[in-house]
């Protein structure tokens, strides 16, 4: 958005969906001065709050064409969230942003894009994918592994099962565990790497926890993708979105400002290690 990302907006919140018992998507609307439009990358994210009890960084999912509103996908997990929960139609929040460096998609134009997720580390890159999907003819084949620790944990169903639809996209879904109805894998998300196809102009986006992302880029090297074509997202306790609160600090860097979307190579010595 034009001005100081920094201010607070007020906002509206013009719709929610209920994606599963503990996730929800809000669909935010800035009251100030409508016409003028949002900017952002997909990949940045905004501190959206609720007045009162405080404020939460939050990925866009939506696509920057959609310029009068933002998509952010909400995990039910503490105060803030559960305040947010609680708002209907209607009702008023705040936004600050967008904040950070998003995915280098311009870059990526006429290439095969893999993204590889896992939990709600999916957010982040539903805004790559509809970016994509917008845009189709300026990429090569989309490839989307997600996995998630049991298949109640599962939602966006509905979205997955879309886009194994349009022609050169496909999505692999796995769970850790099985179940009843379940029709996807079973297992780690690393164990569909090797099963994808991976050429010189294969680029690869990840999101998730720590652990998944490195196992997932060691599977990824091995496949053929050079380090410089493998981009990682990351997640921390980003209060300020400015870096002066010092919570998101990741050694001389810190995530709001440097992130929260890296290219490997720049993050990859201080990938997993605790305490830093």
């Amino acid at each position: 958005m034009e001005g100081n990302p920094h201010m607070p907006r007020a906002a509206v919140i013009r719709d929610r969906i209920e994606e599963a018992p503990t996730v929800l998507t809000l669909r935010i609307e800035p009251l100030e001065d409508p016409q003028v439009p949002f900017s952002f990358s997909p990949g940045q994210f905004n501190m959206v709050g609720v007045f009162g009890v405080g404020e939460v960084p939050l990925s866009i999912v939506s696509d920057p064409l959609d310029t009068d509103f933002f998509d952010h996908t909400v995990r039910i997990v503490g105060r803030v969230t559960e305040a947010m929960a609680r708002l209907k139609v209607g009702d008023r929040l705040t936004i600050r942003g967008p904040f950070g460096n998003g995915w280098p998609l311009e870059g990526a134009r006429g290439r095969d894009i893999v993204l590889v997720s896992g939990g709600l580390g999916c957010a982040p890159l539903v805004s790559v994918v509809n970016y994509v999907v917008r845009r189709r003819e300026d990429f090569g084949s989309l490839t989307v592994l997600h996995g998630v620790k049991n298949p109640g944990d599962l939602f966006w169903k509905d979205r997955f099962a879309r886009l194994n639809t349009l022609g050169g996209t496909r999505v692999f879904l796995t769970s850790d565990v099985g179940g009843s109805g379940w029709e996807g894998a079973v297992g780690p998300v690393t164990n569909l790497i090797p099963h994808i196809p991976v050429t010189a102009r294969t680029t690869a986006k990840i999101c998730g926890p720590e652990p998944m992302m490195l196992a997932t880029v060691k599977k990824l090297l091995a496949q053929g993708i050079p380090e410089s074509e493998l981009w990682v997202s990351l997640e921390r306790n980003m209060q300020c979105a400015a870096g002066f609160c010092g919570h998101c600090q990741l050694g001389e860097m810190f995530v709001c400002r440097s992130g929260p979307v890296f290219r490997y190579p720049e993050i990859k010595n201080r990938l997993g290690i605790r305490g830093l």
